[in-house]
């Protein structure tokens, strides 16, 4: 399945167009700020329904208008179709999501209809910067790839939410109680999935880094505020839930003095490291140079990517934002290697270069991109 159709209206810099895509996929050449991001934008946000780039609905509607409208396409080989439309109007602050022109019972349900996955040089940042991006990355690939666990975190947010306004309040102990078993139910169905995908996926993240790197494997690892348990992929839910309300129990005063819930989901973390020989594993985080944090961020987008083809079973479609702009010619060649591996999918990819295009041997369609208007070169 891949994308056969796009048409925008009023999204970003874009006024009203509509595009047909190659099975294959297509190059986007143009200068930086002529809008190819937004292009990438705006086919993912069918996908997830929000911005890659964790810009809220309002930025995205065009300077002027009051609404924008993204419809896609998708095509099957079969010649089956299926149509994916979100819209958003700036006034009433209103989201609308169909799917084959039917608006589904909850947003959770429309998720995943592209089955695409962005690469972009701002990836690093997952490795690089706050736990907060490693555990937005978590949540979106967990959203699309585990029935259920959109759902678990979204109600595991509500019940974090009203423990803290408790804890802020100064409120009696017993009354913040009440909300654990909430927070230890939804959360420990949180961090089971985590801790699973993590373990799933650790053998392919070390092998794609090694292969981007073209030298030593990497690690991942999932890293849990929670402690107590054994960690593994097959970890019982009942035996984190457990460990969770220990750990409720004993940081109980602290929170009561600090005014914030001190442990769960919302304070964990991804592990980024890199093998040396004779050596213990280098912190990537803190130690790793850039070019060794973006080869991460790569072997994490390639990963991704595995799991979503797993779930969907099909063929990803492959977004690439400009990524190999800060790869050395090594690393760009040998992610260009994986992409012309995998068996089909569709490509689509920005960049200021020509040069930079020889995915599928040089031969995807080349559109130029200038002021929001798309062309054929």
């Amino acid at each position: 399945m891949y994308l056969s159709r796009l048409r925008l209206q009023n999204f970003r810099n874009f006024d009203e167009q509509t595009l047909e895509f190659p099975p294959g996929g297509v190059a986007v050449i143009g200068d930086n700020g002529q809008g190819k991001t937004n292009l990438l934008e705006a086919i993912y946000y069918l996908e997830i329904f929000r911005s890659f780039r964790g810009a809220p609905d309002e930025q995205l509607v065009r300077f002027g208008e009051e609404f924008f409208r993204v419809e896609g396409r998708m095509r099957a080989a079969d010649g089956t179709e299926r149509e994916v439309a979100a819209a958003f109007e700036r006034r009433r602050r209103k989201k609308k999501v169909t799917v084959g022109g039917a608006e589904p019972e909850r947003l959770g349900d429309a998720i995943g209809g592209v089955g695409a996955v962005i690469f972009s040089p701002s990836d690093v940042e997952i490795v690089a910067g706050s736990p907060a991006g490693r555990r937005r990355f978590l949540d979106i690939v967990l959203s699309l790839a585990v029935p259920g666990y959109l759902a678990a975190v979204q109600r595991f947010r509500q019940v974090l939410f009203q423990r803290n306004a408790l804890l802020r309040q100064g409120m009696q102990a017993a009354l913040v109680a009440a909300w654990n078993e909430g927070l230890v139910s939804w959360g420990s169905r949180v961090v089971a999935a985590r801790a699973r995908w993590a373990a799933e996926v650790a053998d392919s993240f070390a092998e794609h880094y090694a292969r981007v790197s073209g030298g030593p494997r990497g690690v991942l690892a999932y890293d849990p505020s929670c402690t107590g348990w054994e960690g593994t992929a097959d970890e019982p839910v009942e035996a984190i839930a457990e460990a969770f309300r220990r750990e409720l129990e004993r940081v109980a005063e602290r929170e009561t003095r600090r005014g914030m819930t001190l442990v769960g989901p919302h304070r964990d973390d991804l592990r980024f490291e890199m093998e040396r020989e004779g050596a213990p594993p280098l912190d990537l985080r803190t130690y790793g140079s850039g070019g060794q944090q973006r080869t991460a961020a790569v072997a994490l987008r390639m990963v991704e990517a595995e799991t979503i083809r797993a779930v969907r079973g099909r063929d990803t479609v492959i977004l690439l934002d400009d990524v190999f702009a800060e790869l050395d010619p090594g690393r760009s060649l040998r992610i260009i290697e994986w992409i012309d591996g995998q068996e089909g999918g569709q490509v689509i990819l920005t960049s200021p270069k020509p040069s930079d295009v020889e995915i599928h041997g040089g031969a995807l369609p080349r559109w130029s991109m200038r002021d929001g208007r798309l062309a054929p070169l």
